[in-house]
């Protein structure tokens, strides 16, 4: 892909987002639902916290790609589970400023070769009581990127052509938390499992990407 088609491609995304976007529409289909007799209840008493995650787009041959980390294994709700960068904001940082620090500190982009083009829907992540609000940038040049040791297990790069393709959508049986046995549709992702909170944000991206093909 020239730098040209990918110009002219980030800018009929930075259109499409500005107008109204799916929402809901676009996170319901993607959303896992339990199976079995042991069900999760999550209660909250407590505002969401609030954060985002970004999504980076850049063209890599004839491809346009886009960053995925797989989380280490801890005791904790997103164990081992693959999500865009991003986490809590700081007291009184903006979003924006949120997730382009976070992509700094998980995946060592340097926010200077990046340029945010809009957002996508705000999205409630039930387990962790956190409402995340999903950017979306574009880098023009290359880039490198290198996982943080601690918090990042390994850096997966999703194709934005094999996010969009009919059949990108699959299902599955899995066991969340290790405890709970969910049926679950997802993207496959370098022999990943993308589900959950992740996958329906990158749907709603392959919806409003879908609109301007």
């Amino acid at each position: 892909m020239s730098l040209g088609e990918f110009e002219s491609f980030a800018g009929r995304l930075r259109e499409r987002l500005h107008e109204p976007l799916p929402g809901a529409s676009a996170h319901e289909p993607l959303r896992a639902v339990p199976t079995g007799a042991v069900r999760p209840n999550f209660q909250h008493q407590v505002p969401p916290k609030a954060g985002s995650v970004l999504i980076l787009l850049y063209p890599s041959q004839d491809q346009i790609l886009f960053p995925l980390i797989k989380r280490p294994e801890y005791l904790g709700a997103h164990s081992g589970q693959v999500s865009l960068p991003g986490g809590k904001a700081e007291p009184g940082e903006e979003l924006m400023d949120t997730a382009l620090r976070e992509a700094w500190e998980e995946i060592g982009v340097d926010r200077s070769a990046l340029e945010v083009i809009g957002r996508l829907s705000d999205f409630f992540v039930i387990p962790s009581n956190f409402l995340v609000t999903p950017f979306v940038a574009v880098a023009r040049q290359p880039i490198t990127l290198s996982p943080d040791p601690i918090e990042v297990e390994r850096i997966l790069h999703g194709s934005l052509s094999a996010l969009v393709a009919d059949d990108a959508v699959r299902v599955r049986d899995i066991m969340a938390a290790r405890v709970f046995p969910m049926r679950a549709p997802h993207f496959e992702i370098e022999g990943e499992v993308v589900w959950g909170a992740t996958a329906m944000m990158l749907n709603e991206l392959r919806l409003v990407t879908r609109d301007i093909r």
